[in-house]
């Protein structure tokens, strides 16, 4: 049975900073805060549809941050269901700055398996344009103690933000390679309305990367991850109308994860020269190989390239095999 998560948000509250992009009740579409009885609720309307293996998750990045009394309340009705054994376990996600060996042992206390760190950058340069309030050893200290402590490590890493450049970025990766989590989230930047970014970029200090900057950035990045065995369980933010309605620039796209992917296939057939080849595509992946409205193929005509696509489902789903 796959994997799943039962999503519970907790929007900025506790957050100590107010970090150049963030504008949480934007991003999560949420202004009330969860409650207990929000938390048995989510969880028994998902078990309900029994799809998945569930884990519940409690997502806003500040966790660890918020009142104590009240992030026992969350944990509590989570946990219940944890004993139960009806779900696998709770996920958080936090700031690096907020762990410790007295928190790590609360949270196992209720029950969580997995902790995620909103790291964003290595670069201290960076995390500081960023105002994020922390700096890059801090996600090395926290990164080793959930690991000491036998959690499930997870890291999110942002592309595009203000001082970064794909030079750094690439080094970012490196660097949270060598922490060794289970899994990774990459994250390109969207400018939202009232944020630092927004300033800036209206006042042309700050140029954000578009959806193609980001993509390509990212053909670069995931193999990275891949061959550390080091999952990417998200690329790009999820689907958000309300991030379409309040970004003003950056990297944002619903299918984010595909273009990356569709970008990996072109890149593979462009380190041949032009000439006539047969590609072998997996059937679930020929979408992706021809690119949003074909995009590829057409790129491919121009640079000389002719063509002939293959479905054979021996072939791994995001893979290619080229004959000439």
């Amino acid at each position: 049975m796959k994997k799943g998560n039962i999503s519970i948000f907790v929007p900025h509250l506790g957050c100590p900073q107010q970090c150049s992009f963030c504008n949480q009740k934007t991003i999560t579409g949420k202004e009330k805060q969860p409650t207990p009885d929000d938390v048995r609720q989510a969880v028994e309307t998902a078990l309900k549809r029994k799809e998945y293996e569930y884990e519940i998750a409690f997502f806003g990045g500040s966790f660890t941050a918020i009142d104590r009394d009240y992030m026992k309340s969350l944990l509590e009705a989570a946990s219940e269901y944890v004993k139960s054994k009806k779900v696998g376990g709770i996920r958080i996600s936090t700031r690096p700055d907020f762990i410790d060996e007295e928190i790590l042992a609360l949270l196992k206390e209720y029950g969580v398996t997995s902790i995620e760190l909103g790291a964003q950058s290595m670069d201290d340069e960076v995390l500081s344009a960023n105002l994020r309030g922390h700096t890059s050893k801090d996600v090395e200290n926290a990164s080793e103690l959930i690991k000491e402590n036998g959690f499930e490590l997870g890291l999110q890493m942002m592309t595009g933000l203000y001082k970064d450049t794909d030079e750094k970025a690439i080094e970012t990766a490196k660097k949270l390679i060598k922490l060794s989590p289970k899994t990774v989230r990459i994250y390109p930047t969207v400018v939202l309305k009232n944020t630092y970014l927004a300033d800036l970029f209206e006042k042309e200090i700050y140029i954000p990367q578009n959806v193609d900057d980001a993509a390509e950035l990212c053909t670069k990045l995931l193999p990275m991850f891949e061959e550390a065995g080091i999952k990417v369980i998200r690329l790009g933010l999820h689907a958000s109308e309300d991030i379409k309605r309040n970004m003003v620039a950056g990297a944002y796209h619903d299918s984010f994860g595909e273009i990356v992917e569709s970008r990996k296939m072109l890149n593979k057939i462009l380190e041949y020269p032009p000439a006539s080849y047969e590609i072998l595509v997996n059937p679930r992946s020929v979408s992706k190989l021809k690119g949003n409205q074909k995009r590829n193929i057409y790129f491919l005509i121009e640079e000389g390239y002719n063509i002939k696509i293959t479905q054979n489902d021996k072939i791994a789903v995001d893979e290619i095999k080229i004959i000439k």
